[in-house]
């Protein structure tokens, strides 16, 4: 009997991926959104289409009661996430499926921007200062301590969306106070000018397999927040950019724990002393 796939999609995107599954024998099942129901999807390469009247597929219960009701009639072995936001969604499926892959805690080193810095600092991972916002006290003394400008940052989104820069520590608790019972799920970061990189690698057996190495035309955030081309180039083989960033990515990469997958990690070379 074949195994069965269930896919996540909050986006439209992975296409390939479905047909890759159903070559390899796979029975699939995509669960995407309603608005999605009619982008191109490669239906011959899908066994069970399921949409759902929701913005995303991160509201619960009611993903939770989906899958699980899809489950009665089809043993499920696999969940993956064809896109970023469904990641933390796949893995609480997974724990509340008791299913092999990533489950709430290490999908947190992926997604949860304070998570992975905490993890890649406790790892020897050089990270710009940072500090949760959930304890006023250490905040205070944290802002006191490391110069500004820093970034406000939401833990969950992905790239620079939703980052903005702060210049003293009023103009930080203004923000807090204004984002009310949302603010734990925000960090301060000091702001590291510099060149920013992104290492993309695809892992498996904890073991990187395949991993290529780009420098960004300008840094997202700068793209992000005040317009612009948003490009990166592939930075030489073998030069000396590339070698020290394959070094830590690696190092980034053992310390996520991730066993099978793809990551994309972003560094900063900063402008003011080269690390």
């Amino acid at each position: 009997m074949s195994e069965t796939i269930l896919c996540l999609a909050s986006y439209f995107k992975g296409g390939p991926f479905l047909e890759e599954c159903k070559r390899l024998g796979m029975h699939t099942i995509l669960v995407t959104t309603e608005k999605l129901a009619h982008e191109e999807w490669p239906l011959h390469a899908i066994d069970q289409l399921h949409t759902l009247p929701l913005p995303n597929l991160s509201k619960e219960p009611d993903i939770t009661y989906t899958v699980s009701y899809l489950g009665r009639e089809q043993e499920i072995h696999r969940i993956v996430a064809l896109d970023d936001y469904d990641v933390e969604t796949a893995a609480r499926l997974r724990e509340h499926l008791r299913l092999p892959g990533m489950g709430d805690t290490q999908a947190r080193f992926f997604r949860d921007k304070l998570a992975m810095r905490m993890q890649a600092r406790a790892c020897g991972v050089l990270v710009p200062e940072f500090c949760s916002v959930i304890n006023r006290p250490r905040l205070a003394e944290w802002m006191a301590r490391v110069p500004a400008p820093w970034l406000l940052k939401p833990r969950g989104e992905a790239s620079s969306m939703g980052i903005r820069m702060v210049h003293s520590a009023q103009e930080v608790w203004d923000a807090l106070n204004a984002l009310g019972d949302r603010q734990s799920f925000f960090l301060v970061e000091r702001f590291v000018p510099g060149n920013v990189y992104h290492v993309d690698s695809l892992v498996w057996d904890g073991e990187i397999v395949s991993v290529a190495a780009h420098k960004y035309g300008l840094p997202p955030m700068t793209v992000y927040h005040g317009g612009g081309v948003f490009a990166s180039t592939t930075l030489p083989h073998g030069g000396e950019e590339e070698t020290a960033l394959l070094a830590i990515n690696r190092t980034t990469v053992a310390a996520m724990n991730m066993q099978r997958g793809v990551t994309h990690a972003e560094y900063i070379r900063a402008g003011e002393d080269g690390r």
